[in-house]
Order: structure tokens, then C-alpha cells, then sequence
């Protein structure tokens, strides 16, 4: 009998969730330590016979240091999703994961180097790393998710930015400085992805884990092309009608509703902690909080309203866009 029984997916949900946890909080954490940063003043310089932290950046700096991270992730979001495709998604979710957790454990030395030009190069890496996240969790979904347990799965693996916050703001402020927060997300980095790296597979039906029982849930009224089997070197059988998904308008509209809400979050999370301690004076350890507010909400609700109803007369719909060339329907 297996410790998880007919349960493996749930291990799978709870270590991608890690992962994309890990990865999020290497990208937000500068966010909560420009605050504590500013007040180290270890190699402090004389300016106009005022002693000033060297990690006390102008406004100009701190938006070439948080643009670094966007730009990393719009320059890296079409390789990474193309070796997904290819490769599926444990070994390029994996190295993404190292970049992050090496690039996160520099970011201290980096940043007093003095050179923003490493700092930023840094901060890029970073974004590249996170561009991997999106994209693994649309994979780790349409591999192990059954139809039925879909919204549940997006529900889940899509609540890692709040949970990041908590986890990222909760050291920074403690006895241990603001470089330690650099060092033990770099650290559980490593751990989490090594984890992932052992344990995940993108086919179910190769996993030793997965039983007979489980496999068949997974897989139920899924086509064969929703499974997407490989060949002998691991790559995908398949080719994605990219033409088809760029110009279809359900999924241009789709991209601007998530673009909207993205902006207005990543807004929220790139800012708030900054204006909540300096213009409302809020303690530190309190702001992370903030950013988990809405997730019982929509932990409850998800169920519900994003629920995935599935009919016989949808696989006969799929299996006739199919035979017309691949056309995408949704």
C-alpha cells in the first residue's frame, strides 16, 4: 500500500508549488529588503560630509532594478515555453530553478560590489528564471491534473505569489539582516528543485508512483492529444499551431484580461511594501500579510466558479478540429 495511495498527484501539486514559490520569492524579495537595506551602513560613503548607506539606491536605481526582472522575463517567457514543448517540463523547470537560486545568493555581493551594471545583469537572470513559472504550471496542469480537478489544480499552483510574500518579508526583518534573506531563499531554492528534479516526470503513465487507479482519473476523456506522448529521446510528438493561438481572438482576449489583472498585481507587489512602511508607516512584519488576504477567498471559491465542465460532445468537437488541421478551439 502507498503512503499516498491513489493520491500522487497531490505530491506533484505540492512540489510544483514549492517550486514556484521559491522562484517568486527570489524575484519579489527586493522589494522588502530595500527597506531594510537602507539602513546598513556597513562601507558607508561621505556625501557632502553626510555618511550614506551604499545600498541606499536613488529612485532612478531602484527602477533599473525591478525593469531588469520584467525585461528578464519578456526576453526569456518564449525560449523557456518552447523547451517546455520540446522537452516537457522537469529539466527545464529545473535549470530555470538553479539560475534563480544562484543568481539570488550573488544578489548581496552584487549589490555591494557598487556596480549596478552586475546588479542588474543579476536582476535580469532573475526575470528569465521567473519566466519559467507561468508556463510549468500549465504543464504540470494539462499532465497531471483530471479534467474534473482542473480548477482545483489552478486554483492552487496560482495562489504562490501571495505565499511568497509572507515567506520573503517574514526574514528580512529579523535579527539574521536583510543578506540572509538572499542566502536561505538560495539555499531552499536548492532544495526544492532537487526535490522536483527527483520526483517529477511529465508522463504519469511512466511514473512507478502513480497506480493503475490514478492513472486511469488522470487520464479520463483526455485525447490523445491532451496527453501528448514522446519519442524515445524525450521530445514531443506534437507541433503547436502557435499561427492558430496568436490570431485566435478567445485567446487575445484571454491575454488582455490577464495582462489588466498581472499589471495591477505585480504593481501592488513591486510598491506597496515601499509606500506601506514609508508614507503609512506599517511595521515590516506586517506588510507580507497584506498580499494574503484575498487567497481564502479564492481558495474557496475557485472551485466554483472556475470549475471545468467536460462533455462527450466536447471530445467529438476536439477530435473534429483535429481532423481540420489543428484549428484551436476553446
Amino acid at each position: 500500500m502507498r503512503l499516498w495511495g491513489n493520491y500522487f498527484r497531490v505530491v506533484i501539486v505540492l512540489i510544483s508549488f514549492l517550486c514556484l514559490v521559491s522562484v517568486c520569492s527570489n524575484y519579489i524579495i527586493i522589494n522588502f529588503t530595500f527597506i531594510c537595506m537602507k539602513d546598513d551602513m556597513e562601507g558607508a560613503v561621505d556625501v557632502n560630509g553626510t555618511l550614506k548607506s551604499i545600498y541606499d539606491y536613488t529612485p532612478t536605481e531602484k527602477k533599473y532594478i525591478l525593469w531588469a526582472v520584467a525585461f528578464g522575463t519578456m526576453v526569456g517567457t518564449f525560449p523557456i515555453n518552447v523547451l517546455y514543448v520540446q522537452y516537457g517540463a522537469k529539466l527545464p523547470f529545473f535549470f530555470a530553478g538553479v539560475l534563480s537560486a544562484v543568481t539570488t545568493g550573488l544578489t548581496p555581493w552584487a549589490a555591494a560590489s557598487g556596480s549596478m551594471w552586475i546588479f542588474i545583469a543579476l536582476r535580469f537572470l532573475q526575470g528569465v528564471a521567473y519566466s519559467a513559472d507561468f508556463a510549468a504550471i500549465g504543464i504540470v496542469i494539462s499532465k497531471w491534473a483530471p479534467l474534473k480537478e482542473t480548477a482545483i489544480f489552478i486554483a492552487t499552483l496560482t495562489s504562490f505569489t501571495s505565499i511568497a510574500s509572507i515567506i520573503t518579508n517574514g526574514i528580512c526583518d529579523s535579527s539574521l539582516g536583510w543578506k540572509w534573506s538572499f542566502y536561505l531563499h538560495a539555499a531552499a531554492c536548492l532544495v526544492v528543485f532537487g526535490v522536483w528534479v527527483l520526483v517529477y516526470k511529465d508522463d504519469p503513465q511512466l511514473h512507478k508512483s502513480v497506480s493503475g487507479k490514478e492513472l486511469g482519473r488522470i487520464q479520463k476523456n483526455k485525447s490523445e492529444a491532451h496527453i501528448g506522448h514522446r519519442d524515445g529521446k524525450g521530445k514531443s510528438k506534437l507541433v503547436v499551431p502557435y499561427r492558430s493561438i496568436f490570431l485566435s481572438p478567445v485567446v487575445i482576449t484571454v491575454w488582455l484580461c490577464a495582462f489588466t489583472e498581472l499589471s495591477t498585481l505585480i504593481l501592488i507587489a513591486t510598491y506597496a511594501p515601499i509606500y506601506f512602511r514609508s508614507v503609512l508607516g506599517f511595521d515590516a512584519n506586517i506588510l507580507s500579510f497584506v498580499f494574503f488576504t484575498d487567497k481564502p477567498a479564492v481558495w474557496t471559491e475557485s472551485p466554483d466558479v472556475g470549475g471545468v465542465k467536460y462533455s462527450k460532445n466536447s471530445e467529438k468537437d476536439g477530435r473534429r478540429d483535429e481532423e481540420r488541421g489543428g484549428d484551436v478551439k476553446i
